[in-house]
């Protein structure tokens, strides 16, 4: 059963805008002109006056008919577009502790080989590999030229949007990180300081006491034959 003569017949052109709006609306992807006119057997013009009228039969309304790439789409008002991302927003991605050491092995030393980075690690990295690639945070940019040919790895440009950066330049500084580490302040552990400045001020408060004789301590050291009777 065909619905087009029956629109068409009917000669009005709201008819026509609504017709465009299911074909919009059921398109996965933009429907060019030329489609159109194919599918509701109309001509050019007939079809521009169609959308012209749709465009206008939904102001006021949270859709619009946008015109991309030599086609025609339905889509959302910009200013419902927070609420339409809400709805589109991907679960927060949970990375392990492996899968980001992995990450910053390869975002500050790519592109490198995941035998590289087993190296790095000292245990197996293909499955912390695997699930980057599989979030779209690392991906294949070539093979290196040794034996065997490995796969090179490097991050992708979602792997900057992940972690807000413009480009690998805004990647903290290592130097500036191992540095941070070194000077941060020690933890002390039960009165214990790792520093050992707490043993140097016992010392000094110990110089404030005299050392308490005891008998043995009185008694002088005898060299040796020193302590021998003379004979009579």
């Amino acid at each position: 059963m065909t619905i087009v003569p029956e629109i068409m017949n009917a000669n009005s052109l709201e008819d026509l805008a609504r017709a465009i709006q299911c074909l919009l609306f059921a398109s996965p992807e933009t429907l060019p002109g030329v489609r159109l006119c194919e599918i509701l057997e109309a001509d050019k013009d007939t079809i521009e006056q169609g959308v012209e009228l749709l465009r206008e039969m939904l102001t006021g309304g949270g859709l619009q008919v946008v015109e991309i790439a030599g086609g025609y789409q339905l889509a959302t008002r910009p200013e419902y577009a927070g609420v339409v991302y809400r709805l589109l927003q991907p679960a927060p991605a949970r990375l392990s502790a492996q899968a980001l050491e992995v990450l910053a092995i390869i975002a500050y030393r790519q592109p490198m080989t995941r035998p590289e980075v087993d190296d790095i690690r000292g245990v197996n990295s293909q499955h912390a590999v695997a699930t980057l690639v599989e979030k779209g945070l690392v991906t294949t940019v070539g093979r290196k030229e040794s034996v065997g040919r490995p796969l090179l790895y490097g991050t992708t440009p979602h792997f900057l949007t992940s972690f807000g950066l413009r480009d690998l330049r805004e990647l903290p500084n290592l130097e500036a990180l191992r540095t941070a580490v070194v000077e941060e302040a020690p933890i002390v552990l039960h009165g214990v300081s790792q520093t050992g400045e707490e043993f140097e001020e016992e010392a000094e408060d110990a110089e404030d006491f005299e050392p308490v004789m005891t008998p043995a301590d009185s008694e002088p050291d005898l060299e040796e034959g020193e302590g021998d009777l003379e004979e009579v």
